[in-house]
């Protein structure tokens, strides 16, 4: 497996340990995934899900996603946009203009592809003084809204290869950079995102003066030379998976010279600031948000 798909593969794992899915659907999302039986087993057994049980069993319903209010303003509108992509590919994406931009931001979705989700980030970020582009990672597959599966759109970008997305990420920023002519670009992340943020930062990206990657995995031998970039890494602290890759984050970040901090909330978990699913946390959700904006508003301002 790459490492890509190993990362989402250990995502099913402990959604299906933290409850959020069922073990059957585990094993269909971790055979989309490339794994066969053994080898989910052993990989749902490694990341702490107890043994199969003997006879069928009616599985408990997953809890219900929340209802609580997300972290933000109001989100403005966004519009969907195609523009040009490398190769000849036409890129997707969902765009919200701010009245009077502070700045730009490129924000980059989870392993789920473009969701409604990152599409009201986008907007908040706009509703903040940000104009915002929501890069579709799976433009070149048709776009997210192609696939009826969540699973299946994981799926298919766990066999993208990392030079494709940051080439696509290379052309959103210039596309960004064309919508917010005049302004200093930043870029955002979550989860899947997170890990593409930190990817684009050890990608020789001069044009980026802000990021901030949510949970994000680092890329082996991360190197983020090419980058001027003020890098606010966010973490949860009950997200042991990812926070293994925190301290070579700050050593690679460190070593590159460049302005950072590291900020890990207590007493939360992975994907604490998505307010569509079961492990969102307002209170902390609401305290990253205003983070963020202090962060653009030193560095994009």
């Amino acid at each position: 497996m790459t490492p890509i798909q190993r990362y989402l593969a250990e995502e099913v794992a402990h959604d299906h340990v933290d409850g959020l899915i069922p073990r059957r659907e585990a094993l269909r999302r971790l055979a989309l995934l490339g794994l066969g039986l053994p080898a989910a087993t052993a990989l749902l057994t490694a990341c702490g899900a107890p043994p199969e049980p003997a006879a069928p069993t009616t599985s408990a319903p997953a809890p219900p996603a929340t209802t609580a209010s997300p972290a933000g303003p109001s989100p403005l509108p966004t519009e969907a946009i195609t523009f040009p992509g490398p190769e000849g590919a036409t890129l997707q994406g969902a765009w919200a203009a701010a009245a009077s931009p502070k700045g730009g931001v490129l924000v980059i979705h989870e392993n789920r592809g473009l969701t409604d989700h990152i599409r009201s980030v986008a907007g908040r970020l706009a509703a903040s003084g940000y104009s915002a582009l929501a890069l579709d990672l799976l433009s070149r597959e048709g776009g997210t809204a192609t696939f009826t599966d969540t699973a299946q759109a994981t799926a298919k970008l766990g066999e993208i290869a990392p030079e494709r997305f940051v080439a696509d990420m290379k052309a959103a920023v210039g596309e960004l950079g064309k919508r917010a002519e005049g302004a200093k670009l930043g870029m955002m992340g979550f989860c899947f995102g997170g890990g593409m943020t930190w990817l684009m930062l050890s990608s020789a990206e001069p044009r980026l003066a802000a990021a901030v990657p949510f949970y994000g995995p680092l890329p082996d031998n991360a190197d983020m030379a090419g980058t001027k970039a003020a890098v606010m890494g966010v973490y949860a602290e009950q997200d042991d998976r990812v926070n293994a890759t925190r301290d070579a984050a700050k050593t690679a970040l460190e070593k590159a010279g460049l302005t950072h901090e590291i900020v890990t909330f207590p007493g939360v978990g992975h994907a604490f600031f998505n307010d569509t699913g079961q492990r969102y946390n307002p209170q902390a959700a609401a305290q990253a948000y205003d983070r963020v904006l202090a962060w653009f508003a030193r560095h994009l301002t």
